[in-house]
């Protein structure tokens, strides 16, 4: 994302610079410097957090909080929904390794 596409982003979203800088948690010269693409001569690249944020805020992501807390039980029920998916295989390899040691165990003995 270039200086002018920041830009853009904000006019599109009808953000002043301020209110742009709030919902990115920026101060506003910061913003100022993403636009112009430089600060004191030296370019300003703008930081992929930013680039993301961007995308987040003009989707209508406000704020995130992280993933929800899954309780015990719907972590096994997504758990065998992915072994499903998989038909199995990792039930079908505990049950092989089983029978593999049973069968070294016998033919040991």
């Amino acid at each position: 994302m270039k200086g002018n596409e920041f830009r853009r982003w904000r006019k599109n979203l009808g953000l002043s610079q301020r209110a742009a800088a709030d919902a990115l948690g920026l101060k506003r010269r910061v913003v100022q410097y993403y636009e112009k693409g430089e600060r004191d001569g030296d370019p300003v690249k703008i930081p992929r957090t930013v680039r993301l944020a961007c995308y987040a805020i003009m989707i209508g992501v406000i704020d995130y909080h992280g993933p929800d807390k899954e309780k015990k039980k719907d972590r096994e029920r997504v758990s065998i929904v992915a072994d499903t998916d998989t038909g199995g295989s990792r039930d079908r390899n505990k049950r092989d390794k089983k029978k593999d040691k049973k069968k070294t165990k016998q033919d040991g003995a």
